[in-house]
């Protein structure tokens, strides 16, 4: 997965399925993290949702995470401030 470190933070593809029985990280797929979300993908609720998780699962705050491409298309670029590459590998194992 390309992962891209600037300025003390991680930006990232992933790859969102909507309307997903549970909100969680499935894993890589076609080089973007795939991430299933509750939410339908309406008036910014998926998006809301993909924030949420993102925050929970690295362990930052909601303000930490943005998402900075697609924000209408299901393949979308995240930007995660205050999170070292290290971190993330982590977590996505």
């Amino acid at each position: 997965m390309n992962v891209v470190k600037k300025d003390g933070s991680i930006i990232f593809a992933v790859r969102v399925v909507p309307r997903a029985s549970k909100s969680r990280i499935v894993g890589e797929h076609d080089g973007a993290l795939k991430v299933q979300l509750i939410s339908p993908p309406v008036d910014g609720a998926a998006n809301a949702e993909l924030i949420r998780l993102m925050a929970k699962q690295f362990g930052v705050s909601q303000s930490d995470v943005e998402i900075v491409a697609g924000e209408t298309s299901k393949s979308k670029r995240i930007k995660i401030a205050n999170m070292s590459q290290s971190k993330f590998e982590e977590v996505i194992k």
